[in-house]
């Protein structure tokens, strides 16, 4: 009996000294174990965007306004384009008359008796040229041609008194009278032919213009929607996986 109490604390002992071992083993390879990744940076802040004005047409012109179309030439179509000389000299004398009766500013004072000083030293040239577009506009509707020349002459009238341009084209036309206050009588219908286009250019320039302006709205709507100017958009932070963290949200901060 005492022999196999003897040879049973040799076995306990090399138990609990197995156990230890494994213990420090254990304990090792924790020690060695990687740590655990940091966490995730914070996203940025979302990103916030002031409304800028609403593109407005030029010169004050309206949001619907009509535009010519350009032509094949690169040119915009345009009543005092593709017509005869003729019809030159009477385009440029109605031009003087809508640039009298509505260039009255002192900038424009010269531009009444331009006008009538006009009237009297081109009377014969001026008659001559109503008399050849009557003949042309009869050539081409017969004896109905009174109503199309009117017609016509109802939207050169127009072309002219656009209240958009009315600045720049009275500013032309002053100039253009100013260099015809010396043109001889047998040189009108050259002058007329070399001095229409000063006046039109006025209108090329400006739709162009308008036609930048409606690109400048198309970008800005398709930016911005209906935001009122003035306010702010945010913009919320996009995440690795390319969701976005919410939706953008408009806030009012005060009109423009």
């Amino acid at each position: 009996m005492s022999h196999a109490r003897h040879s049973a604390r040799p076995t306990r002992a090399l138990a609990y000294a197995l156990t230890a071992a494994l213990g420090l083993v254990l304990a090792g390879c924790a020690a060695k174990a990687p740590p655990p990744p940091p966490p995730p940076p914070p996203p940025p802040p979302p990103k916030v965007v002031i409304v800028p004005a609403r593109p407005m047409p030029p010169n004050g012109a309206s949001a619907n306004l009509t535009v010519p179309p350009l032509a094949a030439t690169g040119l915009r179509e345009s009543v005092n384009r593709n017509i005869t000389p003729a019809q030159m000299v009477w385009n440029l004398r109605s031009a003087y008359n809508v640039a009298a009766l509505n260039c009255t500013g002192p900038r424009h004072v010269e531009l009444l008796p331009l006008y009538r000083t006009f009237l009297k030293s081109q009377a014969k040239g001026l008659d001559k040229a109503n008399r050849t577009v009557d003949q042309e506009f009869k050539a081409k509707f017969g004896s109905k041609f009174i109503a199309p020349r009117e017609q016509y002459m109802t939207a050169v009238y127009n072309h002219y008194a656009l209240p958009a341009t009315m600045g720049d084209f009275c500013d032309a036309t002053l100039a253009v009278a100013r260099d015809g206050a010396a043109v001889p009588a047998a040189e009108l219908e050259a002058f007329a032919v070399r001095s229409l286009p000063n006046i039109e250019i006025v209108f090329d320039a400006f739709y162009r213009r308008y036609d930048q302006y409606r690109t400048d709205l198309a970008i800005w709507q398709a930016q911005y929607g209906g935001a009122q100017p003035g306010s702010t958009i945010v913009i919320p932070t996009v995440a690795s996986d390319n969701s976005t963290s919410g939706t953008p949200t408009t806030q009012a901060t005060g009109a423009l």
